[in-house]
């Protein structure tokens, strides 16, 4: 049976002025009710650029409050050029351009797992659908790449990826040593945790066509990242919300930042002192709305729990220890963990 993919919908759909019904959130989930309107949120946006030892010292405290109050942060100044940017956004939008049928080679299988281009990723509530397609692919270690999943369209799709890949890594081994001293733990430890050299770099892609009925679609439905650290750069059409304070807003980006998500399995090894990000994704009317988050993910084998030395008796242990693909198992199958 051949999958219906969303942006065939929104083909359909443009002149209709109606979405499938399965697309119809339910009456708590549709943003024209749940948004708080007029107001923006504006999550903090951190400076990473100079890093000298009494600055070093204020970007450890910065974000270690951002990953504990809110657990979203943008950083500035983060070295990875506008061009590798662009390129990455670039290729990403020509890949989404191409026909149909050139798309649905790297398709996902029953056998590719999360990898591949698809629609569907986690087991849908009552049947609802979000307005998205996507695009999975491992980026890094090595070991870890399939490049079948990988476009082969537009040529330049894979040095473009390579390219954001190199400077990304640059990033992510910055923040991690940060969010471990914000704990008071050795610099290296947070990232051993997370696998070391192994932490699997996850892109994604996700495609939001323009959809005529905006006020009563989710691209995504609200949830938190499983993976460790998410880090996204988004195209310029807002979409990213934010659950606070008992509303969602809508998150003011900042040009060329990087948006950090704290995901489950860093809130995990933190024992619960760094706050995985509630959030989901509006679409819009006349624009399409793309993002690319790279999750940073422990290999699937490695055991996740709470840091020993951030276990005590004031501090218990508030998470189960696990492998991470039995997380991930229970997280997209909607069971308890």
């Amino acid at each position: 049976m051949e999958v219906q993919r969303v942006q065939s919908i929104a083909s359909l759909s443009k002149n209709t002025h109606t979405i499938p019904s399965e697309f119809i959130r339910s009456k708590n989930e549709q943003p024209a009710t749940t948004t708080l309107h007029g107001v923006v949120l504006e999550v903090p946006v951190i400076d990473i650029g100079l890093t000298d030892d009494s600055n070093e010292k204020m970007i450890v405290e910065l974000i270690s409050e951002a990953s504990r109050d809110w657990g979203i942060f943008q950083v500035v100044n983060h070295g990875i050029p506008d061009q590798t940017i662009s390129n990455l956004q670039r290729v990403g939008q020509e890949f989404f351009e191409l026909p149909r049928a050139e798309r649905e080679l790297i398709a996902k299988t029953p056998e590719s797992g999360i990898e591949g281009y698809g629609t569907t990723l986690q087991k849908e509530v009552e049947g609802k659908k979000g307005w998205v397609d996507h695009l999975f692919h491992k980026i890094w270690p090595p070991a870890a790449i399939n490049y079948r999943f990988w476009p082969k369209n537009p040529p330049s799709y894979r040095e473009a990826n390579e390219a954001y890949c190199e400077r990304l890594r640059e990033v992510y081994d910055k923040l991690i040593k940060w969010l471990s001293l914000g704990l008071g733990l050795e610099e290296q430890e947070m990232k051993v945790a997370m696998g070391g050299e192994d932490t699997v770099f996850l892109m994604k892609i996700n495609y939001y066509p323009p959809c005529p009925r905006p006020d009563l679609a989710l691209g995504v439905v609200a949830h938190t990242d499983m993976s460790g650290l998410t880090i996204l750069v988004p195209n310029q059409v807002q979409g990213l919300q934010v659950f606070r304070d008992g509303h969602w807003y809508d998150v003011r980006y900042i040009p060329n930042a990087l948006i950090v998500h704290i995901g489950d399995q860093i809130e995990i090894l933190s024992n619960g002192n760094y706050k995985a990000v509630f959030h989901r994704t509006t679409v819009n009317k006349n624009c399409t709305r793309m993002s690319w988050p790279v999750f940073l993910e422990p290999p699937t084998e490695l055991e996740i729990g709470p840091i020993a030395k951030l276990v005590s008796e004031q501090s218990p242990t508030k998470y189960k220890t696990k492998k991470y693909k039995e997380y991930v198992y229970c997280k997209l199958n909607k069971l308890p963990q």
